[in-house]
């Protein structure tokens, strides 16, 4: 159950259709997820956090699956079921493999396992490690 209402296209302000069209436009979509249609309760909001997902998400240095993979990975993490169903699917889409996800899924665990027995014994960075 929501916690806010969740806008749906028919509903929405002028303002927010227009965030909707373009994520539908970039995504290549018929249908805006629930993530946006509970972030449209507050218009400027919707709107800023999807213009960061396309800056940030958009081909770079990294290639587009590696983002998708990386976002699975710290949504996992951070324990958000939503996040990573959408980024999972995204992945899937841009070509990861079960095989692939398996094996992500394999590095997410012993990362959050090493990085608690690092934190947890405290001991100093290695000089070599720093540039």
């Amino acid at each position: 159950m929501a916690l806010v209402k969740i806008i749906e296209y028919a509903e929405a302000s002028p303002e927010v259709k227009v965030v909707y069209d373009d994520i539908m436009k970039t995504r290549g979509v018929e249908w805006i997820n629930n993530f946006w249609k509970a972030l449209a309760n507050d218009p400027k909001q919707l709107a800023r956090v999807w213009a960061q997902v396309k800056q940030v998400m958009a081909p770079g240095a990294l290639d587009p699956l590696v983002k998708e993979m990386i976002y699975v990975a710290v949504s996992a993490t951070n324990g958000c079921e939503y996040c990573t169903f959408s980024h999972t699917a995204g992945a899937r889409k841009k070509g990861m493999t079960d095989a692939m996800f398996m094996e992500l899924m394999a590095v997410v665990g012993l990362a959050n396992e090493t990085n608690r027995l690092a934190n947890g014994l405290r001991m100093p960075v290695d000089a070599q490690f720093i540039p």
